[in-house]
């Protein structure tokens, strides 16, 4: 029997609300930590299959979350392509060469470097009770170019827009061959033992209305397109992180079965203006669960009434942060399990 999570990602309204959090795998718990430094860095963690499988079970260990996301990172996907990845302590993650000055054919894929994530999908998907649910993922692929061609997370991914502009047709290259990538990607996953998959979209907010049909919803639409015609039982999120307004229209067009929302939506206005009995997808702030305390307890029940009326997977609006204390997680999860609709 389906759990919660994967019951209400197909679209059952129920009374109770299944929770995970992005980034819940990570550094705000000490167990994370004690075994990354017994191991090492993040990318050595990520390919040793075991470690990185005891990482992704640790919170569901904990909390008892509804979902298991795979601990792994959205820049496997250009590694695969042939770029190297670093990620250097206190810079973030490293891609090279930069794409704004090398050209696209000069990279030599490595597919292989997709394998030990299929692996992980594996184990934890062995070892998880029958009422969770395995999540996969992947980056969408503007937020995934904009690494590849900078080399580096930016605040504007002014290199990247610019060059979409400058470029169209070599830019389309680039999105087009994440976009394969990324479907055989998914697929993998899913054949391993992934039950929903997410695409996430973490710079979506910065592109023009234009830009963001073009970059964000087409190749959006033609991978969940591909992987659905190959497993179409197997749900979809969608998250473009700061979509804002265009919400609506990449909700239509892209055929996500869920929806993300972000911090920065007002969830009664997402709850009236997204298609009738949508799942979604959020929007706590992450910044609260840091704060903690009653405006902690109230923010949540708002967001649980906001969503009463549609399928609701009750998530933050971005990752958990490194130093959000365990008691204010463990509050967070005692306010929604003690939540019950109507």
């Amino acid at each position: 029997m389906p759990g919660l999570l994967l019951d209400t990602l197909r679209g059952t309204n129920s009374n109770k609300r299944p929770t995970w959090l992005m980034r819940q795998a990570g550094r705000y718990l000490p167990e994370y930590r004690a075994l990354r430094a017994e191991k090492g860095g993040f990318l050595a963690l990520v390919y040793d299959t075991e470690a990185a499988a005891e990482i992704t079970l640790q919170p569901i260990q904990r909390f008892g979350f509804d979902g298991a996301i795979l601990f792994s990172d959205i820049l496997i996907v250009p590694y695969a392509m042939g770029q190297d990845l670093q990620f250097l302590a206190g810079e973030g993650p490293k891609l090279s060469p930069r794409l704004v000055d090398h050209a696209l054919g000069t990279l030599e894929a490595v597919p292989e470097r997709l394998s030990p994530i299929y692996e992980t999908v594996r184990l934890v998907s062995a070892a998880l009770d029958a009422d969770k649910t395995m999540l996969g993922f992947a980056g969408s692929p503007w937020t995934v170019a904009t690494y590849m061609t900078a080399g580096e997370g930016s605040r504007d991914q002014h290199e990247t827009r610019a060059m979409a502009y400058r470029d169209p047709q070599g830019f389309q290259a680039i999105i087009d061959a994440v976009s394969q990538v990324t479907i055989e990607y998914l697929c993998g996953q899913i054949e391993a033992g992934a039950e929903a998959v997410q695409l996430f979209d973490s710079w979506a907010g910065t592109l023009s209305p234009a830009q963001f049909e073009r970059w964000v919803i087409a190749p959006n639409a033609a991978i969940v397109a591909a992987v659905k015609a190959r497993h179409p039982e197997t749900p979809i999120i969608g998250f473009p992180k700061g979509a804002g307004e265009k919400l609506p229209a990449y909700a239509r067009e892209t055929g996500v079965d869920a929806l993300g929302i972000d911090e920065t939506i007002d969830p009664i206005w997402a709850a009236r203006e997204l298609p009738a009995g949508m799942p979604v997808q959020g929007n706590l702030d992450p910044l609260l669960l840091l704060a903690g305390g009653e405006e902690l307890d109230q923010a949540a029940t708002h967001v649980l009434e906001a969503f009463a009326e549609r399928p609701h997977v009750f998530n933050l609006g971005h990752g958990i942060g490194q130093h959000t204390p365990i008691a204010h997680v463990e509050r967070l999860l005692a306010t929604v399990r003690g939540w019950s609709r109507g």
